[in-house]
């Protein structure tokens, strides 16, 4: 999945306008131009559409968990460089607040099956030797669900 595909799926999961995604982009203190992201928005076969970098997907996912859950006191965590989808699906989780169980209950209403235990490797230290890489198709699932979860009268094709 490319950063500009996760951004997408967050706005329309969550259904957050323009003004919503700047203020989320602000909340970790950067402001985003309304023309910034709308290319950002775009497809990858339109002439205008930006990549999003793995630190302004960071920055983003830090003000989502602002957004959903408050701006906790002190120092803000630094973005970072190099994104995995074990941190994104471990920000969503924080900012969404959820356990094991509701990841779990969010992956079942798409049928995607998951054990407790494969799902909390995803959420361990690299370095740990039950740690296990995130893939595409899990992370796509879980965003599925959620949008399903969220928006159960929508249709899938604006996903």
């Amino acid at each position: 999945m490319t950063n500009n595909d996760i951004l997408r799926r967050i706005r329309y999961t969550f259904d957050l306008k323009d003004n919503a995604m700047s203020e989320i982009f602000l909340l970790a203190d950067l402001n985003v131009k309304d023309t910034q992201l709308i290319s950002w928005l775009k497809k990858e076969d339109d002439e205008s559409f930006v990549e999003l970098s793995d630190t302004e997907l960071a920055i983003f996912l830090n003000g989502f968990i602002n957004f959903k859950r408050g701006k906790r006191e002190g120092e803000q965590p630094k973005p970072e460089d190099k994104l995995s989808n074990n941190i994104v699906f471990q920000k969503l989780r924080i900012a969404l607040n959820m356990k094991a169980e509701d990841i779990l209950d969010v992956l079942q209403l798409i049928d995607f099956r998951l054990s407790k235990h494969e799902l909390s490797a995803f959420f361990r230290k690299p370095d740990n030797k039950h740690y296990r890489e995130c893939k595409d198709q899990v992370l796509r699932n879980f965003l599925l669900g959620l949008q399903r979860q969220l928006r159960p009268n929508d249709d899938e094709s604006e996903s």
